[in-house]
Parts: structure tokens; sequence; C-alpha cells
């Protein structure tokens, strides 16, 4: 036992040096944790995410715009996305990703209700700006959020016999849920300047209106105004929302101690630690919200990922 957990730690070193964290557009966590999969897998997340994020910018490319949606024009997003998904259960045509993931879908028995989910918080970002309450904003979560994080999860707990991989017996969204919003809560705190610069806003209307602040005083500060201590209580209520979950999340961790086999249950701490690493950014008192402060460097994220190797191999 002892030999092959020093043979896997020495791939596991050997995978970390192949990473080319300098080069990693935006830093998506999600595949950082997933290479220290098999190869198979890891291709699989990929092609995943790679869909999610084609439906995810193409929406918020539009809305960066500044322009007024009509409703012809969401009628003709939403067709789009519906189309998107309906492709995954009929024919991909001539279309060589389409065919690329229909198939990975089916080799890797990925529920469909998961695409579904996240197609439907897409719909939602259509049809609105923003959210009115903390409430809908959970209600969207599940869908942004918890749908690509259950992917994730359900690749981890595969079970694969002769090339053939078995569905998990697991809740794969109850066990990807804490994490995931623990997550989305910390992204909308790190990526705050970014979103209101491309017309973007995550904070929700109700606990806006509860500390006085306005959505045009979002922009401003933003911009580089003051910062209120009304928009700081906004900041603290969302990172106390965050410790919940993270708390959360350590339960599921321990959980599945010793249910996963090895690189799998290293790549879920891994892709918390990533987001706790964020968190840790976030100076409710002193803190000024901008991308330079929040969002860690190249070299902040290897080292990150190499001291949760170093602490999960000693353990």
């Amino acid at each position: 036992m002892e030999v092959q957990t020093d043979h896997m730690k020495k791939e596991i070193e050997s995978m970390l040096n192949n990473i080319d964290f300098e080069h990693i557009e935006k830093h998506p966590n999600i595949l950082i944790a997933a290479r220290f999969w098999d190869d198979r897998r890891y291709h699989a997340a990929k092609v995943c995410y790679k869909f999610m994020r084609m439906i995810d910018d193409y929406i918020d490319d539009r809305k960066a715009t500044g322009k007024e949606i009509s409703c012809l024009e969401k009628e003709e997003l939403s067709t789009k996305v519906h189309h998107w998904i309906e492709c995954l259960q009929g024919s991909a045509g001539e279309d060589p990703f389409y065919e690329e993931l229909s198939q990975t879908i089916a080799t890797f028995r990925i529920p469909l209700k998961l695409f579904h989910n996240f197609a439907k918080s897409m719909l939602y970002d259509i049809d609105h700006d923003g959210f009115p309450t903390l409430e809908s904003y959970m209600e969207y979560s599940e869908g942004a959020s918890v749908a690509p994080a259950s992917i994730f999860v359900h690749l981890c707990c595969l079970e694969e016999k002769d090339g053939v991989y078995m569905a998990p017996d697991y809740d794969i969204e109850s066990l990807a849920r804490p994490c995931a919003i623990f997550s989305y809560l910390v992204h909308i705190i790190r990526d705050f300047q970014e979103d209101q610069e491309n017309n973007l806003n995550y904070f929700a209307g109700d606990i806006l209106e509860k500390h006085g602040i306005t959505f045009g005083e979002l922009k401003e500060i933003a911009a580089g105004k003051a910062i209120p201590d009304s928009f700081r209580e906004v900041i603290s209520e969302y990172r106390n929302e965050a410790i919940k979950y993270g708390m959360q999340t350590l339960e599921v961790l321990g959980k599945l101690q010793n249910e996963l086999s090895g690189r799998y249950l290293l790549s879920l701490h891994i892709i918390f630690s990533l987001y706790k690493m964020v968190f840790e950014k976030i100076d409710v008192t002193h803190g000024t919200f901008t991308r330079e402060e929040l969002n860690p460097s190249a070299s902040e994220i290897r080292e990150n990922v190499q001291e949760v190797i170093a602490e999960f191999f000693d353990n």
C-alpha cells in the first residue's frame, strides 16, 4: 500500500509540473483540479466545461454590450439555448464537437438533467437583469454552479470496470452543492469589479436594499469610488453565507474520505482549497474588492495546489 501511495504521489507531482499555470485562461479551477484524474475523465471534464462555457459566454457577451435586449431577441437567444440542449438528446448532425459531447455524456453516464438545470439558469439570465432576492440567486445557482459542479463530482465518483463506467450510487447534487455554493458566493465577490464593467450584477436586490446600496452605487464603487460601510456590510453578509457552505463542504469531504480513490478525492480538496484561497483574500474591513486584490496570481495558484498535494499525502 505504501509503495502504491509513493508511486501515485510521484505521478501527481509530475502532473503538477506539467500544468502551465501562466497560460490557463481565467484560471478555471475546475480544470486545474481535474487535471490530476486519468486522461479520459479529464478530457470528459474539458468537453463538458467547454460546452457550458460556450453558452454562458454567449449570453454574458451580449449583456456586456449594455444594450437593452428586446423581446424578439430574448426569444431568439432562448431558442438557441433550447436548441443546444436538445442536440444532446438527438442527432449531432455533422458537428464534430456535439458528436464528441454526446459520446462523452453516454460513455460517462452523465445525467442529462444536469445540462437541463444549467440551461434553466442561462434562460433566466436572458430574461432577467440580476436577482430580486437572495433566494432567487440561490435558485439560479442550482443551474449555474451546482450543475457544473455535479458533473465534476459525478466524474470523480464513477466506478470503472473493464473500460465501462458505472454511475455512482450517490446523490451527486447533494454532495456537490456545498462546495458549488461556497465557490459561487466567493466568485461573485472576486469578480465584482469585472462584472459591473460588463453590465452584470449578482448581488441580490433585497440584500442591497437592506444595507441601503443602489445598483448605481455598485457601478461607482467598482469604478473606484470610496467604499461606504454599507457596501462592506453587503460583502460581510455574503462572506458569512460562504462560511456556512464552506463548513458543509468539509463535512462532505469527510464523508468521501474512505469512498473515493486517491486522485479523485485529492481533486475535490484542490478545488475547495483554490476557492478558499480567494475567500481568505476578502478583507471586509479594509479591502478594495478589486480584481488585482482578489485574483490570485499563477504562482499563488500553483503554490496552493502544491501545498494541498503535500498535505494530502502526509495524512
